[in-house]
C-alpha cells in the first residue's frame, strides 16, 4: 500500500522544466528516498537520477529537472535502490504551468480598458488572459477572462483609482489535467488612462484640494460670521442705546488746559463770558427828524440833521421820524420801547 500512499505533486513550468515533490517523512520518517526519471518510451528505458533535489529537513522531498518530452515515467525508491516504493506514468503536457504574461499594455478608451500581452510560442489556444481589477471602494477582486491574449472591460469610472493584475491560466480539461494558472504580474495602478505609483498617491491628490479649499472656506466663515455680527450688534446698539457724546471733545480746553479741574474751567470761563458782556456795547442809533416842509424841500436842502438817539428822547417832534441803527439786520420786525423796529439787511429801522 506504500506505492498508493505517495502523494505527488507535478508541476510543468511552460513545458522547461519540471518538478516533482512527494510527502515520504510522514510515511517513512527518518528514511531518505531516492528519484529517478526518463522521457524514453518502449522496452529500452535510460532512467536517470535526480540532478537537484529538493529538500525537507535534510530529508529528499522532491527532484527538479528539465522537460525532455511529453511522456514521463518516474520512479521513487530506497536511498540505495533496493525497492521501488512508487511509480508512475503521465503525459508532462497535462501538467504546464504557464509564465506570466510578458509585456503587458494597457489601453484606455472612455470608460473601456483593454489589457494585451505578447502571445507565447506554443500552446496559445490552451491559454486563457485573466484580468482582475478594484477600485478603493472594493473589498473583492472582479475578474474578466478572454482568449489570449487580450481581454476587455468596460464600466471604469475616471474619477476612480483602479488596482489591476493579470495572468495566464490552462484550459481544464481539454489541455491540462491540473488547474494550473501562471503568478501574477505585478499589480499596478491607473486612474482614468494615467499610471499611478498606487491608489494611496490619488487619495492623496484627491483630498489635498479639498482639505485645502475646506480650510479656505472655514476660514473666511470665520472671518465673515463675526463682522457681520459685529456690524449688526453695533447697529442694534446705535439704535437702542444712542452714543453718548464724550465731552473732551466738547469742552476740549478743560481738559488739555485745566487736565480737568471744572472748578478752575468754570471760573475762568465766567470771567471770559463777564469780559466779553462788558466790552459788549450797544451801537449808537441816530434819530432823522424831518418836519413837514422839510419833507416838501428834501429835493431843495442838504442832508438831514441827525440827532443822538440818547439825547434827544425829550425834543422828538409829534411828527413822524425815522430811527436809523447802524446794526447788522435781518428782515425781521421787533418791538423795542413802544417802537416798532424793522430790521432790513444791514440797518435798523424804528419807526
Amino acid at each position: 500500500g506504500w506505492k498508493d500512499a505517495i502523494n505527488t505533486t507535478i508541476i510543468n513550468f511552460n513545458n522547461e522544466k519540471m518538478q516533482i515533490t512527494w510527502a515520504a517523512k510522514e510515511i517513512f520518517p527518518g528514511k531518505n528516498l531516492s528519484f529517478s526519471y526518463t522521457f524514453d518510451e518502449g522496452k529500452q528505458k535510460v532512467w536517470k537520477p535526480c540532478p537537484t533535489y529538493l529538500l525537507d529537513e535534510d530529508y529528499n522531498s522532491g527532484c527538479l529537472f528539465k522537460t525532455e518530452g511529453p511522456t514521463l515515467a518516474i520512479s521513487i525508491r530506497h536511498s540505495n535502490g533496493s525497492e521501488e516504493l512508487f511509480s508512475k506514468r503521465l503525459k508532462s503536457d497535462f501538467y504546464i504551468k504557464p509564465n506570466r504574461p510578458e509585456n503587458v499594455t494597457f489601453f484606455w478608451k472612455d470608460d473601456t480598458v483593454t489589457v494585451s500581452c505578447n502571445k507565447p510560442g506554443r500552446a496559445v489556444k490552451c491559454l486563457r488572459l485573466e484580468l482582475q481589477y478594484k477600485s478603493k471602494f472594493d473589498k473583492e477582486w472582479q475578474s474578466r477572462t478572454s482568449k489570449c491574449c487580450s481581454v476587455g472591460e468596460q464600466g471604469f469610472d475616471p474619477r476612480k483609482c483602479y488596482s489591476f493584475r493579470v495572468r495566464l491560466k490552462r484550459l481544464v480539461p481539454y489541455c491540462n489535467v491540473v488547474n494550473y494558472s501562471s503568478d501574477w504580474e505585478a499589480e499596478t495602478f491607473w486612474m482614468n488612462g494615467t499610471l499611478l505609483d498606487s491608489c494611496d498617491d490619488d487619495i492623496k491628490s484627491q483630498s489635498n484640494p479639498v482639505v485645502v479649499l475646506s480650510c479656505l472656506l472655514a476660514v473666511l466663515l470665520m472671518i465673515l460670521i463675526p463682522l457681520i455680527l459685529l456690524c449688526k450688534w453695533q447697529s442694534l446698539q446705535k439704535s437702542v442705546m444712542p452714543a453718548v457724546p464724550d465731552p473732551k471733545y466738547i469742552f476740549s480746553d478743560l481738559f488739555s488746559d485745566h487736565n480737568g479741574n471744572f472748578q478752575e474751567w468754570i471760573d475762568k470761563t465766567d470771567h471770559a463770558v463777564m469780559q466779553t458782556k462788558l466790552e459788549y456795547e450797544e451801537p449808537e442809533c441816530i434819530i432823522e427828524a424831518e418836519s413837514q416842509q422839510e419833507y416838501e424841500n428834501n429835493d431843495k436842502q442838504g442832508p438831514q440833521e441827525k440827532i443822538p438817539f440818547s439825547g434827544a428822547a425829550e425834543n422828538i417832534d409829534p411828527k413822524p421820524a425815522q430811527i436809523s441803527c447802524l446794526m447788522p439786520t435781518s428782515n425781521t420786525i421787533a418791538s423795542f420801547a413802544g417802537f416798532q423796529i424793522l430790521m432790513n439787511d444791514d440797518m435798523y429801522v424804528m419807526l
